[in-house]
């Protein structure tokens, strides 16, 4: 412990019976021991003191984190929210901006449009005649109805 070795700890004890005599040796060897265990009692108690007060820190210390991310939270979500609103406001005022262009121009023609009534009337356009043996003819155009002779010409053609 201290670095005595067992050599030592008979010189000592070799020494301390000549000093004492055999019958105060006992009786100081036992207050010896008293005040070892005392002293040992009293270091574990300061000890045991010292590690509870650190782990009361520790956990104050766990708890102010704690209380810190929770506010950190608490403010990025505030800011969200203040974003979220201010965005929200921009675009019910674009909204706004929008609705009241529409009834604007629903209320009054743009003077850079011309009136429908100027406009030319579109020319039709004729197609001309399909061959009765065409495949496909023109999707935009309704199907001609075939006539009883071509039908017939078409029944004797597949005969």
């Amino acid at each position: 412990m201290f670095g005595i070795g067992t050599a030592e700890l008979m010189i000592i004890a070799l020494i301390a019976l000549v000093v004492l005599g055999p019958e105060k040796l006992p009786k100081a060897a036992r207050f010896a021991g008293l005040w070892i265990r005392r002293a040992r009692a009293q270091w574990y108690s300061v000890k045991s003191e010292l590690e509870r007060e650190l782990a009361a820190e520790d956990l104050k210390r766990s708890v102010r984190d704690a209380q810190r991310s929770i506010e950190d939270v608490g403010t990025q979500l505030r800011d969200a929210e203040q974003h979220a609103r201010s965005s929200l406001d921009d675009v019910r005022k674009e909204a706004g901006d929008l609705v009241a262009q529409a009834r604007r121009m629903s209320s009054e023609p743009p003077a850079t449009h011309r009136s429908l009534d100027a406009l030319p009337e579109p020319t039709p356009e004729v197609a001309p005649a399909l061959p009765p043996d065409a495949i496909a003819g023109d999707p935009t155009q309704p199907p001609v109805p075939a006539t009883v002779a071509d039908e017939e010409t078409d029944r004797g053609v597949a005969r």
